[in-house]
């Protein structure tokens, strides 16, 4: 993961439909979904505790892409 930068923690929703928006722009994404790992090892963690990354070559662009989407709001 020396490559990807984490860009975005959020909550599941919000992270989905910016991997779909990053997607559709030919950007690769990893996701890191804290909160499906924290309850499969029982215990709680925030629901806005998904992490998103990308490549650091696309950092610029994907910023642009999440700063629009949430915006959208």
């Amino acid at each position: 993961m020396n490559e990807h930068i984490k860009v975005l923690t959020n909550s599941a929703i919000v992270i989905n439909r910016i991997v779909q928006l990053l997607e559709e722009n030919k950007i690769q994404s990893l996701v890191k979904d804290n909160v499906e790992s924290s309850k499969l090892a029982g215990f709680g963690t925030s629901y806005f505790d998904v992490d998103l990354y990308v490549y650091k070559s696309d950092v610029e662009k994907a910023q642009e892409i999440i700063k629009a989407a949430l915006e959208e709001k």
